[in-house]
């Protein structure tokens, strides 16, 4: 993996955290993961619920799928009560 990559971000998602200003694992770690998903959202519309698993799955040091498993349905409520649930 490169360098200037994220562990478990490709490179069009390094990119897209980078538009807004996370450039490392420790600048992701001190950011709330669903601040930073609703930022995403905002900048790039198509931003998938898959990404967010990601970002929860970085800063916990857990596989994305892990979290997609076992903790869909607290994220999905998360989500609707901050008004970025998917439809």
């Amino acid at each position: 993996m490169p360098a200037d990559r994220l562990p478990g971000f490709g490179p069009k998602s390094t990119l897209a955290l980078r538009k807004i200003g996370i450039e490392s694992l420790a600048q992701l770690r001190e950011r709330d993961a669903y601040e930073v998903y609703a930022l995403l959202k905002r900048q790039i519309p198509g931003t998938s619920l898959n990404f967010l698993y990601g970002l929860l799955a970085a800063q916990e040091g857990v596989d994305w799928r892990e979290i997609a498993r076992s903790r869909r349905t607290e994220i999905l409520l998360r989500l609707d009560d901050i008004g970025l649930a998917p439809k």
